[in-house]
């Protein structure tokens, strides 16, 4: 084939690829958008947090003793001084448990019970494999309506604003002792560029996660806490 008979395919192939990385572009961009959107005025302090009932703690991993990872357990140190506050009236925490030896909710409830939150204001969720099962199963299996997240700050942002597409009256506290470790701080907020992308796949296509019987343990708290 001539060079001159080339050149069209070349630019054809040009072209694509522009449209591509436009498309790209505003894929990543559109859904930072939506996470910066739903999180305006919702992130907090503790000590400025307003009052909700449950206090929804995300997993972030177990050491190798089967113990939460320093990140959990700033979330987790986070939630039991929402409940010393009064802010919330449950903790329900959510995480992986898709094996025996792999046992999040387990791990966080018995570190927030040593901590002094009472056992009975621990709910564990233990098919809260990511974000948005966490904040599915909330909502739907645990008949939570209003609820404070808590993560890590770079992560509430989006955590927020799929708990809030899901229809949960949502605000969140964030922990920032984590930006002692640079490294490991910077690759979560690389991380949460993809993340956004797919919390909102998850969202527009309306993704079931693990379902299962609904649990009354958190209404059962609140019932008793506003009679």
């Amino acid at each position: 084939m001539a060079p001159s008979a080339r050149r069209p395919w070349r630019r054809r192939g040009l072209l694509a690829a522009a449209v591509g990385v436009v498309a790209l572009a505003g894929v990543v961009g559109g859904s930072a958008l939506w996470v910066r959107t739903a999180a305006s005025g919702r992130v907090y302090d503790v000590a400025a947090a307003p009052p909700r009932d449950v206090a929804l703690v995300l997993g972030a991993g177990l050491r190798a003793d089967g113990t939460p990872t320093p990140y959990l357990a700033a979330r987790l140190d986070l939630a039991r001084d929402l409940y010393a506050r009064g802010t919330v009236q449950v903790v329900l925490v959510s995480g992986d448990n898709r094996t025996e030896a792999y046992d999040e909710p387990t791990a966080m409830r018995r570190y927030l019970l040593a901590a002094g939150v009472p056992a009975d204001r621990v709910v564990a969720d233990f098919a809260g494999l990511d974000t948005y099962d966490s904040c599915y199963r909330a909502a739907e299996i645990f008949g939570v309506h209003s609820v404070i997240v808590v993560s890590q700050s770079y992560h509430v942002p989006r955590a927020l604003a799929v708990c809030r597409a899901l229809g949960l009256d949502a605000v969140a506290v964030g922990d920032d002792t984590g930006r002692t470790s640079p490294p490991t701080w910077t690759a979560g907020e690389q991380r949460e560029i993809l993340a956004a992308v797919k919390a909102a796949w998850d969202v527009l296509s309306q993704r079931t996660p693990i379902l299962g019987p609904r649990e009354s343990s958190v209404a059962t708290v609140l019932s008793h806490q506003h009679r």
